[in-house]
C-alpha cells in the first residue's frame, strides 16, 4: 500500500489531482499544467556588471472553458503540507489572470476560494466541480449575481486569433482584451487601456478588434494615429492576420465611392482633418459609419480638449472609442480620464520589469564643469563677432539660448566612451533640445566615431521630422536584423510609439519638464530581446532630468488634476508638403541668432559621474560605481588585506575566488578591460580596487619570479616546462596554472603528451607540487 505522505508534489498530481480533474469531464483540451503555464518569465536582476533572471511564475494547473477564458487555477502540495496551504498562491495567480475560482489540493481534499461570491469552502477528492457547474455557477454569479447577456456571451465563446506566427495572448493581454470586449458587450462607450511601453498594445488592440469582428459586435472600426510610422507597424505587424479587410485611408483616393468595403480602417489625424481644418472626414464617412474608434497614443492629439483633432472624436460620437496610451495626460489642460473614463484595465512599467516582461534599467548621471553655472567674461564675444549677453547660464540654457561647442564635444566623446567600454553596437537615442542641436550633435559623434564611421558612413544618423534622409533610415535603426544605423540623434520624432526593441542607451541632453513624456521617453528602452543579447538598457543624464523618478506622479495613481478645466481649440496647424508625416515644430523666432561659443571661449570637462541603480517603482536601491560595488562587496568579505591574502593562498584554485565574485555580481575581466587593465592579475586588481595598493602587471610578476632562478633543482627539460608555464601566466593569466589541459597546447606539445611531461617531474603528484610551488613564488611578496 503506498504511503501517500511519502510521495513527492509531482507524484500527487500524477496519481490524485489529475485524475480527480480529468473524471468530472474536464478533457486535456481544457486543462494546461506547469511546463505550459508561465505566468512571468522572472524579473531580470542587474547586481554589479552582470545580469541575471529571477525565477518565472508557474501555475500547476489552469483550466479553460475555452482558450478565450481561463476560469479556475489549481495549486497542488505534497500530503505533508495542509490542504489549503496552496490556496494563498492559487488565489494570487488568479487574481493576476482575472480567474474567478482558486482551488489548492494535497492530494486528500480541495479548498476553493470564489472570487465571484468571496467564500471559501472544503471538499472532498471526488466532488470537484464539472466543467459544466463550475462554468455555470460562473455565469449565474457574474455581474453581482445578474448573470451574463447575450453580448457577453458572444464573446466569452470567440477564440483569440491563433496561428499566423502569432504568439499567444501573456496573461496581462489576455486580461486587457477580455475585460475590453466584456466592456463593449455590456454596452460601454468609453474605454481606457494604459499599458506600458513595450507590453503589446498593438497586439492588444488587434486581438481586441478581431474577437469584436468574429462575434459580431462591431463590423467597421477605425483606427486612428498621429503618426505615419505608427499605422505603418501596426497594419504590417500585429493586424497583419486582417490585411485582406484592411484599408489605409487616403483622402486623394478615397474622395470617391469604393471605400466602404472594409472591415478595419487605420488613419491619420492630419489626412481627415486637411489642410486649414476642411474636415475631410465629413466627406469620406457619415458619423455612424464607424462602430468603433481605436485612439493610439491617445495622451496626445485627440484626448486634448483644446486640440482640433478632438473634432473627429466628436464626429463619431455613437461609436465605442477606446483610447490605448502608456501614460495618460492629466494636466489642467488635458484629461484622459475625464474623456475616456477610469483604466478598464492598467499594466504598468513597474508591473512589466517585475514579471520580466521589461528591461530594468541604470541612471548615469554626468555633471560637467558649466553644468549649474557658466558667464562669459567682459565683452567675450561668440564666434560671429556678436557680444554674449552677460548673465548665468546653465543647462537649462545650453543649445536652448547659447551653443557651447566644447560640451557638445564632451557629450559625444562621454558617450562613445561608454559604447567603446560596453558594445560599439548597441542601438543608442541621443534626445536633443532641437533639431539644430540634433544636427551639432550627430557631427561630433562622427568625430568621436570616425573608425566606425569608415566601416558605415550611417553608424550615426539624424532622424527628425524635417530630415528625409534621416526618416529614410527610421525603418533600419528600429529593425533588429539592421545593424545601421547605430546611433541616432532626434528631438522629438522618436520620443513616442516607435518600436525600438534592441535600444541600450538612451541619452538625456534636452530638458523634459513633462512627467509623460519622460515615461514615454524611457520607454523607448524597455523592450527587451533576450535572444539578440538585449536584456537592460542605461539612462546617461546630461540634464538632471532623472530627478523625475523622485517625483510622486512616477508611480503614483492616476488622478484628473484639480485645476483641469475645458479649453478652446486652437488654430489648424499648418501641415508641409506630405501631411502624413509630422513635422516637429519650428521654434519661435529669435530676435537675434543663438551665440556660439568655441572650445577657445569655454572649455568643458565632466567632473563627476554616479551610476544609479533604481527599482521598478524609481525608487533608487543604489548609488555607487561598480568600482564602489565591487569594493564594497571584498571588503564584506574579507576582514582585511591580510585576510584577503591568506584566502587566495589556501584556495585550492585561485578561479574560487573569482567565482565568487561572480556570484556577487561582479565579472572581474570585464571591469579589467573597463579600465584598461586587462594585462594585471585578478589578485593584483582585486588588492587594487578594495585596497588601493598599486598593481602589478603578470609580466612583472613572471620577471621577477625568473629573477630568483628557483627552478635550478630541476633537470633542463622540466626548466622549460616552467619556464613555459610561466609565460602563459604572463599572456592569459593564473588559470593556465591550475589547468592540466594547457599541456596539450603550444609549446608543451612539443615537450611530449602530458604523461611524459609530468614524468619529468618524477609523477603526477610531483609536477602538480612544482605547480603549486610555482605559484607561490608568482604570489611570493605579494604586494608591490
Amino acid at each position: 500500500m503506498i504511503d501517500i505522505l511519502q510521495l513527492s508534489e509531482e507524484d500527487i498530481k500524477l496519481r490524485y489531482i489529475t485524475p480527480s480533474i480529468v473524471d468530472k469531464g474536464w478533457s486535456v483540451d481544457n486543462i494546461t499544467m506547469e511546463t505550459k503555464v508561465k505566468l512571468t518569465d522572472g524579473k531580470i536582476n542587474l547586481r554589479g556588471n552582470l545580469v541575471s533572471r529571477g525565477k518565472a511564475k508557474y501555475a500547476d494547473y489552469v483550466l479553460y472553458y475555452n482558450r478565450a477564458t481561463p476560469i479556475a487555477i489549481v495549486e497542488a502540495k505534497d500530503a505533508s503540507h495542509a490542504v489549503a496551504h496552496g490556496l494563498q498562491q492559487a488565489k494570487e495567480y488568479a487574481q493576476m489572470m482575472d480567474v474567478p475560482f482558486a482551488f489548492s489540493s494535497n492530494g486528500m481534499g480541495y479548498q476553493e476560494y470564489d472570487f465571484l461570491t468571496g467564500k471559501e469552502r472544503y471538499f472532498s477528492m471526488d466532488q470537484f466541480p464539472t466543467k459544466e457547474d463550475l462554468y455555470a455557477r460562473f455565469i449565474s454569479e457574474s455581474n453581482g449575481g445578474a448573470g451574463l447577456s447575450d453580448n457577453q456571451m458572444k464573446v466569452i465563446d470567440q477564440p483569440f486569433c491563433t496561428g499566423w506566427d502569432i504568439f499567444p495572448p501573456r496573461y496581462y493581454q489576455r486580461n486587457a482584451v477580455n475585460r475590453t470586449v466584456n466592456s463593449v458587450a455590456q454596452g460601454k462607450k468609453r474605454l481606457l487601456l494604459v499599458m506600458a511601453t513595450g507590453t503589446g498594445k498593438t497586439y492588444t488592440a488587434f486581438q481586441i478588434v478581431y474577437r469584436l469582428l468574429k462575434a459580431g459586435l462591431v463590423k467597421k472600426v477605425l483606427y486612428l494615429a498621429d503618426r505615419n510610422i505608427l499605422v505603418d507597424q501596426s497594419i504590417q505587424q500585429d493586424f497583419k492576420p486582417l490585411d485582406k479587410t484592411i484599408h489605409k485611408v487616403s483622402y486623394q483616393k478615397d474622395k470617391g465611392p469604393g471605400n466602404t468595403a472594409y472591415e478595419v480602417y487605420f488613419a491619420l489625424y492630419q489626412q481627415l482633418i486637411g489642410q486649414g481644418g476642411k474636415q475631410q472626414y465629413k466627406e469620406l464617412f457619415k458619423p455612424e459609419f464607424f462602430d468603433m474608434v481605436i485612439v493610439d497614443e491617445c495622451h496626445r492629439g485627440s484626448a486634448k480638449d483644446d486640440s482640433n483633432w478632438r473634432e473627429i472624436l466628436d464626429y463619431f460620437d455613437g461609436a465605442i472609442q477606446l483610447g490605448m496610451t502608456a501614460t495618460p495626460k492629466e494636466t489642467k489642460y488635458q484629461s484622459s480620464i475625464t474623456y475616456f473614463d477610469e483604466p478598464i484595465y492598467t499594466y504598468s512599467l513597474k508591473e512589466g520589469i517585475e514579471d520580466g516582461y521589461l528591461a530594468p534599467f541604470k541612471v548615469v548621471n554626468i555633471t560637467t564643469n558649466i553644468g549649474d553655472e557658466w558667464r562669459p567674461t567682459k565683452g567675450q564675444k561668440d564666434i560671429n563677432g556678436n557680444l554674449i549677453e552677460d548673465r548665468i547660464y546653465n543647462n537649462t540654457d545650453y543649445d536652448y539660448n547659447i551653443v557651447i561647442e566644447d560640451r557638445i564635444r564632451e557629450v559625444a566623446h562621454e558617450i562613445t566612451c561608454y559604447l567603446k567600454n560596453t558594445d560599439r553596437m548597441a542601438k543608442t537615442i541621443v534626445f536633443c533640445a532641437d533639431e539644430e542641436h540634433a544636427d551639432r550633435m550627430r557631427t561630433a559623434l562622427v568625430n568621436e566615431n570616425s573608425d566606425m564611421c569608415r566601416k558605415n558612413p550611417d553608424y550615426v544618423v539624424r532622424i527628425t521630422g524635417s530630415d528625409p534622409y534621416g526618416q529614410s533610415k527610421l525603418d533600419y535603426f528600429i529593425s533588429v536584423a539592421s545593424k545601421y544605423p547605430v546611433i541616432a540623434t532626434t528631438s522629438k520624432l522618436l520620443s513616442t510609439g516607435v518600436d525600438c526593441k534592441m535600444v541600450k542607451l538612451i541619452v538625456l541632453d534636452q530638458r523634459i519638464n513633462s512627467m509623460t513624456e519622460f515615461k514615454q521617453i524611457v520607454g523607448r528602452g524597455t523592450r527587451i530581446r533576450e535572444k539578440d543579447g538585449k536584456t537592460h538598457f542605461t539612462i546617461m543624464d546630461f540634464r538632471n532630468i532623472t530627478r523625475l523618478f523622485a517625483d510622486p506622479d512616477w508611480d503614483g495613481p492616476i488622478e484628473v488634476d484639480e485645476s483641469y478645466s475645458k479649453q478652446k481649440p486652437k488654430p489648424y496647424p499648418e501641415y508641409k508638403d506630405d501631411p502624413t508625416i509630422i513635422h516637429e515644430p519650428d521654434p519661435k523666432p529669435r530676435p537675434n541668432p543663438k551665440p556660439i561659443v568655441d572650445k577657445d571661449g569655454c572649455r568643458v570637462e565632466v567632473i563627476n559621474k554616479v551610476v544609479s541603480v533604481y527599482d521598478a517603482n524609481g525608487k533608487l536601491l543604489r548609488t555607487e560605481s561598480i568600482t564602489d560595488y565591487t569594493r564594497k562587496n571584498i571588503n564584506d568579505t574579507y576582514v582585511n588585506l591580510d585576510d584577503f591574502i591568506n584566502h587566495w593562498n589556501a584556495a585550492e584554485k585561485k578561479a574560487e575566488i573569482t567565482d565568487l565574485m561572480r556570484e556577487s555580481g561582479i565579472d572581474l575581466q570585464a571591469l579589467k578591460i573597463e579600465r584598461n587593465m586587462e594585462n594585471v592579475d585578478d589578485f593584483d586588481f582585486i588588492c587594487h580596487i578594495a585596497y588601493g595598493k598599486k598593481p602589478l602587471t603578470r609580466k612583472e610578476r613572471a620577471e621577477n619570479v625568473k629573477k630568483r632562478d628557483v627552478f635550478n633543482r630541476y633537470g633542463a627539460e622540466a626548466r622549460k616546462v616552467l619556464e613555459a608555464l610561466l609565460d602563459k601566466y604572463a599572456n592569459d593569466g593564473i588559470s593556465q596554472l591550475e589547468n592540466r589541459m594547457v599541456l596539450k597546447l603550444d609549446p608543451f606539445r612539443q615537450m611530449g603528451s602530458p604523461a611524459n611531461i609530468a614524468k619529468l617531474f618524477g609523477g603526477n603528484k610531483q609536477y602538480f607540487s612544482a605547480v603549486k610551488e610555482l605559484e607561490n613564488l608568482i604570489y611570493n611578496n605579494s604586494i608591490a
